[in-house]
C-alpha cells in the first residue's frame, strides 16, 4: 500500500500547486489552461486507444457499458458525492450539484473536478499493473512513475478546475489500494492482453473527459466505466476464440 499513499501524496501535492499559482490567473488564462488540459488528456486517451486488439471488444463493451451505466447513473453518485465531500468539507458553494446535474458554466467547482480527476487518475494501464506489480512483486516502479504523471495533471486539473482535484485521491486509495490488497487473487487472470484491451477501453474513457473540458459536448464519463468490467470478461472469456478467428 504504500505506492499508493505516494500516489495520493503526490495528486495532493500537485493541487496544492495547481491551487497556488491559478489564484495569479485571469478568467481568460483559466479558460486557456483548461483548453490545454483538454488537448492533453485527448492525446492521452488516444495513445491508450490505439493500443486496442480487438476493435468488436471495445465498441461492444462501450455500448454495453454506456447502457449499464447509464441505468446505475454511476456519473450522478459520482458528483453527488463530489457535492457532499463540498459541503462536508465546507468548500465554497458557488455551484450546486442538482438531479446529478451540473449547472451551465460551471467547470471550475469542485464536484466537476472531483469527478474528472477520479477518472483520469484510475482508469490507465499504469493502475492495474502497478497495483499488481506492487501486491505481488513488491516492485513499486510503475506507481511510482504514474504518482509523478498524476502530479503534473494535478498541478493542471487544479489549476482549472479547482480543488475537488484533490479529493481523487478518496478514489485512487478505493480503486488502486482495493487492486493491490487483492492482486495476489486475481494476478493468476490477469495477462498482457487482458491489460492491452482494458487500457484502450480506458484510453476512450479519458477521450470523453477530454471532450468536456474542451467544451465540444457534455459526456457523462463515469457512466461508460462498466465497460472496464465487460472488457475483462470479453477478454476472460472470449479471448482465445477471438483470436481463433482473427478479430
Amino acid at each position: 500500500m504504500l505506492a499508493v499513499f505516494v500516489n495520493c501524496g503526490t495528486v495532493i501535492l500537485g493541487s496544492i500547486i495547481g491551487l497556488l499559482v491559478s489564484k495569479k490567473f485571469t478568467e481568460e488564462l483559466s479558460d486557456m489552461i483548461q483548453t490545454a488540459c483538454g488537448v492533453i488528456t485527448v492525446v492521452l486517451g488516444l495513445q491508450m486507444a490505439f493500443k486496442f486488439q480487438s476493435i468488436i471488444f471495445l465498441a461492444i463493451s462501450l455500448i454495453l457499458g454506456a447502457i449499464v451505466g447509464y441505468l446505475i447513473d454511476i456519473d450522478k453518485g459520482i458528483l453527488n458525492l463530489g457535492g457532499w465531500l463540498e459541503k462536508k468539507f465546507k468548500m465554497n458553494k458557488n455551484t450546486e450539484v442538482q438531479n446529478g446535474e451540473l449547472p451551465a458554466k460551471s467547470n471550475k467547482n469542485f464536484a466537476y473536478a472531483f469527478l474528472n480527476s477520479s477518472v483520469l487518475f484510475c482508469v490507465g494501464a499504469m493502475s492495474i499493473v502497478g497495483s499488481f506489480e506492487a501486491g505481488v512483486q513488491g516492485n513499486y516502479t510503475t506507481i511510482f512513475t504514474k504518482s509523478i504523471l498524476d502530479g503534473f495533471m494535478a498541478v493542471s486539473f487544479a489549476a482549472a478546475m479547482g480543488i475537488g482535484t484533490a479529493f481523487s485521491i478518496i478514489i485512487i486509495l478505493i480503486y488502486q489500494g482495493g487492486l493491490t490488497l487483492l492482486s495476489s487473487f486475481i494476478a493468476p487472470y490477469v495477462s498482457e492482453t487482458l491489460i492491452t484491451e482494458v487500457s484502450a477501453c480506458g484510453g476512450a474513457i479519458i477521450i470523453m473527459i477530454g471532450i468536456n473540458l474542451l467544451g465540444f459536448k457534455k459526456i457523462k464519463t463515469a457512466n461508460f466505466l462498466p465497460a472496464l468490467v465487460f472488457q475483462v470478461l470479453f477478454v476472460i472469456f472470449l479471448g482465445a476464440k477471438m483470436q481463433e478467428l482473427g478479430l
